[in-house]
């Protein structure tokens, strides 16, 4: 996929010039700037759970499997969506995927007698952005490197985070970068129109 020319079709229409500039200036430099830059701390102390945060502490099921645990998550609902302030008819669910370390990954996979040259493409491959299901999340200080699976997706009621504590919980907010980057692995991930199907 051609993430740099998919992103330049859809800049968003609120940032600035400069800013538009910028995200055009790290898309020219991607997969070699997948580091600190996805991240921002300019929305740390906002009491609103931003699409893309890392959060602590939410419930994961993995059917059939009846077992609950609780784990770091990254939010895929939409901030609207899931903004208090937005009143409907019903409530909107909150949705998120566990953040999973790379390193437990591939060691999962050696565990299972995977050649090791298999598992080092595998590895570029996912820190290029080249799988369509997993997102890679470079180490931000309060995480290691670590993957999304873009398919494990689970949710919960918005009022189990507390969003006068949200920053206690928050473990990042993606930058413009982060986020397009996110939002083009959903897009890609769910929406795919060229599937090769006739449904005449």
């Amino acid at each position: 996929m051609n993430i740099k020319e998919s992103i330049k079709q859809f800049l968003p229409k609120y940032l600035s010039e400069t800013d538009q500039k910028n995200l055009l200036q790290e898309l020219d430099s991607f997969p070699d700037n997948i580091d600190a830059r996805f991240f921002t701390t300019t929305l740390k102390d906002e009491a609103i759970i931003f699409q893309g945060d890392g959060i602590s502490g939410l419930q994961i099921s993995n059917f059939p499997d009846s077992n609950i645990f609780t784990a770091k998550c990254i939010i895929t609902a939409n901030t609207c969506d899931i903004d208090s302030s937005n009143k409907r008819l019903f409530d909107s669910r909150l949705t998120y995927c566990p953040l999973l370390s790379l390193e437990k990954y591939v060691a999962n996979l050696q565990n299972k007698g995977i050649a090791k040259i298999k598992i080092n493409d595998h590895v570029s491959a996912i820190k290029s952005q080249k799988i369509t299901q997993i997102l890679y999340i470079p180490s931000n200080g309060k995480l290691p490197e670590t993957i999304v699976f873009l398919d494990r997706i689970n949710n919960c009621k918005v009022s189990v985070i507390d969003k006068e504590n949200i920053s206690e919980n928050r473990l990042f907010t993606l930058s413009n970068y982060g986020f397009y980057m996110l939002l083009l692995k959903l897009s890609i991930s769910f929406t795919r129109i060229g599937e090769s199907v006739n449904r005449s």
